[in-house]
């Protein structure tokens, strides 16, 4: 498969399922947007590996998966549509290989029913699984600075605290428990059933971990390429976005899934793109 049919590929899985990562994508030019498509394809391999029941064995899933990055990073891509895209883009904006790994190993934790004792475990699994990504990304909005690096793992830690929150009801259901037993005591609530009169005080407190965050990584635009910015606000304001809605519903995530609906993240973007 040459590289054109890969990109085109990889930015048809990103039409496709990037529900909120897309909009963003649509403000970048044409060789940043389908690196962009190619990074999430990757990721989205990974993600359905660790999560589609149908697969019988999805730690040796992982696991071959893993070695077929191995194999693609040294030149010798295994068959698989995707691969043309992801090295075009690794090579051409010389991504780290190791946020590839990690982001593996993010994944590979999910495998099994998830328990997190404290914030500093919850910390690390939204490393691998986020901020690893906000630290690729940034390597195609391009960027100078050192410390952009430090402001994108913060970046990535409140978007993940924010799909948790999200989430809540979806993970319980798959036995994933990702908010910290430490915080479960502290306010009362049941780490089987997730419920207590303490629940919706539980995740204001976490909500506000994540405002924090949003908060601390907020000059991240002002460091990456002026011609990336407004792809990044969009992305940004989209997931903050999201943590508000989950706020103005009163956390109420147990009982419906909360989203921002398509005319939102439109006017988001036309907002980030004039702005």
């Amino acid at each position: 498969m040459t590289v054109a049919e890969s990109h085109t590929f990889c930015e048809s899985i990103a039409r496709r399922q990037a529900k909120n990562f897309y909009y963003s994508f649509l403000l970048l030019d044409r060789d940043r947007r389908l690196a962009m498509c190619a990074i999430y394809a990757f990721m989205r391999y990974c993600d359905d590996l660790s999560d589609d029941e149908g697969i019988a064995d999805r730690a040796g899933a992982i696991a071959r998966w893993k070695q077929d990055l191995e194999a693609a990073l040294t030149g010798r891509a295994p068959e698989n549509p995707l691969w043309p895209a992801f090295i075009d883009a690794v090579a051409r904006y010389k991504i780290p290989h190791e946020y590839f790994f990690e982001m593996i190993e993010g994944v590979a934790s999910d495998l099994e029913p998830r328990r997190i004792r404290t914030f500093d475990e919850l910390y690390d699994y939204c490393y691998h699984v986020a901020s690893v990504v906000g630290m690729t990304v940034i390597h195609i909005f391009g960027f100078t600075a050192p410390e952009a690096l430090e402001l994108a793992e913060k970046c990535g830690i409140a978007f993940q605290l924010t799909n948790i929150l999200r989430d809540v009801r979806e993970d319980a259901g798959k036995d994933r428990i990702y908010l910290p037993q430490e915080d479960l005591l502290r306010f009362g609530v049941s780490l089987t059933e997730l419920s207590g009169p303490g629940l919706r005080n539980l995740l204001e407190f976490e909500a506000s971990r994540a405002q924090k965050f949003y908060a601390e990584s907020a000059p991240l635009v002002d460091l990456i390429d002026p011609r990336s910015r407004a792809s990044l606000r969009a992305l940004i304001a989209i997931y903050s976005r999201l943590l508000d809605r989950i706020v103005a519903s009163d956390y109420d995530v147990l009982s419906r899934r909360i989203r921002v609906p398509t005319w939102e993240k439109i006017w988001i973007l036309a907002r980030s793109r004039f702005s």
